[in-house]
């Protein structure tokens, strides 16, 4: 069966606010403030907790990287509490997916987003039935860019890895599709859409509205 793996951050949905909501409960406990922007720093949330704890500690002074570490799990905790308070899906990403398995296509993610955070948000979202598999960053030993990580996605959905395109927003999304052997597509309406081209993907999507077919010509 053909495949269609979708990344979940910046992809599937804008988890950005929610994201930098949990860093900055963080940087509050430290008498920091609110270090983050919701606005300006969308970009680096949706490259996970890590980063944001980096960029944050970054404008301040006295704090090293062993405070990324220490307050990593803090992070994931209060963003746990708050998962869906500012997350939205993308315009019409769910028709696209429905659509998707209408023809005939396996649908799945894979995310860098831990399992159980990637479960839970999808749930409360009210469309995790849609896709038959999910694999996040402790599913396995490995992660994207590992091709196995976007592999064992597919196996999930019942697909054949051979057959397959990832759908991300990310160098991270290119590189595991590299690595893999199959096309990429990369969105464009995300914080760095702008930069998405550079990556030179298989195909770039401006509107959700317009996946099905895309995928149909990179899987002809």
């Amino acid at each position: 069966m053909k495949t269609v793996i979708f990344d979940l951050d910046g992809t599937l949905a804008d988890t950005s606010g929610d994201l930098i909501a949990a860093a900055n409960s963080c940087f509050r406990s430290l008498g920091l403030g609110d270090v983050l922007d919701p606005a300006t720093d969308a970009g680096t949330a949706l490259r996970g907790g890590r980063a944001m704890l980096k960029l944050g500690f970054s404008r301040v002074d006295g704090f090293g990287e062993d405070e990324i570490d220490r307050q990593y799990q803090p992070l994931l905790d209060a963003y746990a509490r708050e998962i869906d308070t500012h997350t939205v899906l993308y315009p019409r990403a769910m028709d696209a997916v429905e659509a998707l398995r209408s023809a005939g296509y396996g649908v799945g993610i894979a995310t860098n987003k831990p399992e159980a955070l990637a479960h839970d948000l999808m749930t409360r979202l009210g469309v995790r039935d849609a896709f038959a598999s999910l694999v996040g960053a402790d599913t396995l030993t490995v992660k994207k860019p590992d091709p196995e990580h976007l592999f064992e996605a597919v196996r999930r959905a019942g697909g054949d890895p051979a057959l397959t395109c990832l759908v991300g927003d990310s160098d991270t999304d290119r590189n595991t599709a590299r690595a893999a052997g199959v096309p990429s597509i990369l969105v464009t309406f995300g914080p760095s859409g702008e930069d998405m081209a550079a990556l030179e993907p298989e195909g770039l999507l401006d509107h959700y509205d317009d996946l099905p077919a895309l995928v149909d010509r990179l899987l002809a």
